[in-house]
């Protein structure tokens, strides 16, 4: 991706969208929006607990806690299976890596219509949420050595999932933007933004949530 199409990128989604569980904003003004990985480093869960959040598929969300903690609510992975990822992962890769991979990181919609299908999705369209708004030039200049882009929701396998594995996630300057852009609509070229957040990182640091 040149600088010149991700100022087309920056025009045509200005802002970044997060849904979270209700009632996470404080923690997340506190410590930052932490990925999966993070979060179950920072609550110090290990052995198999982890690993049933971890690397194997979440039908339900999952509360967790720690002494001097608030609870906090790590969101279940209904629209995968394992079955469906087996499907479409390289043979190198099981869906528990693909788990792994996810789970490392935080994501972010570029478009408000594609939240609204999220949050209008049969699992969550009776629950309230919170929904944090993110300058997107803002977070990219402070995050920008830990962004990725993807072209299409990598957390689902419904409705024809198609191949995936780890360079479906691409740095800013490696993404293939103006093959993209040949194929989709202006604000549909990039479909989600992902923070790498591993073992040990800090979170994505926001400054407010609407």
């Amino acid at each position: 991706m040149t600088n010149e199409e991700l100022e087309e990128v920056l025009s045509d989604c200005p802002t970044l969208y997060h849904m979270a569980q209700r009632g996470s904003w404080p923690a997340i003004r506190e410590r930052g929006l932490l990925s999966t990985t993070a979060l179950l480093d920072l609550y110090g869960i290990e052995g198999k607990d982890r690993e049933k959040i971890e690397v194997c598929h979440r039908p339900n969300s999952v509360e967790i806690s720690a002494a001097r903690l608030p609870s906090a609510v790590i969101r279940d992975q209904i629209p995968m299976s394992d079955k469906a990822l087996n499907k479409v992962l390289p043979a190198h890769l099981q869906p528990s890596d693909w788990y792994s991979i996810l789970n490392s990181r935080v994501f972010f919609w570029l478009t408000e219509d594609r939240l609204h299908r999220l949050l209008q999705a049969g699992a969550y369209r009776d629950h309230e949420h919170d929904v944090l708004e993110v300058d997107t030039r803002s977070l990219l200049e402070a995050h920008r050595a830990r962004v990725c882009f993807c072209p299409y929701n990598s957390g689902s396998t419904v409705m024809n999932p198609v191949a995936r594995d780890e360079s479906t996630f691409a740095r800013i300057e490696d993404y293939p933007y103006s093959e993209w852009r040949r194929k989709r609509k202006r604000g549909e070229r990039v479909v989600i933004g992902g923070a790498i957040l591993g073992h040990g990182s800090g979170g994505v640091v926001l400054s407010r949530a609407a």
